[in-house]
This record gives structure tokens, sequence and C-alpha cells, in this order.
């Protein structure tokens, strides 16, 4: 293989692994720390507009 397409798997590779050392770590804080209080949870009920409003942050519309 050339190096142009090695360097394109490598960071295709990055992703997916870059995903697991975070859900790892957030497995490895609630095995330490067990699960957040109730009060300090969000429902999932709210999360797809919690996320919708940081989208609509990062990326406002064009007047």
């Amino acid at each position: 293989m050339d190096s142009t397409a090695v360097a394109g798997l490598q960071a295709r590779a990055e992703r997916p692994r870059s995903d697991a050392d975070r859900y790892a770590a957030v497995l490895d804080d609630i095995a330490a720390d067990g699960l957040p209080s109730v009060e300090d949870r969000t429902p999932w009920e709210e999360l797809p507009e919690a996320q919708l409003a940081r989208l609509a942050a990062q990326h406002p519309a064009v007047a």
C-alpha cells in the first residue's frame, strides 16, 4: 500500500478508537464513583432538545 492509503486507513481507525477510549473512561468513572444522583441526571426525554440547542449554537442560521 502506498503511504497515502495507509494514512487514510489509520485516520479512519482513529475515531472508533477515540470513541472506545471515551466510553471506557465513563465506565471507569461509574465503577469508581457510582452513578450520579437523580438530581444531577438529565432525563432522556430532554437529551434531544439539549443536543439540538448545542448544534444550533455551533452553527447559527444565516440571515
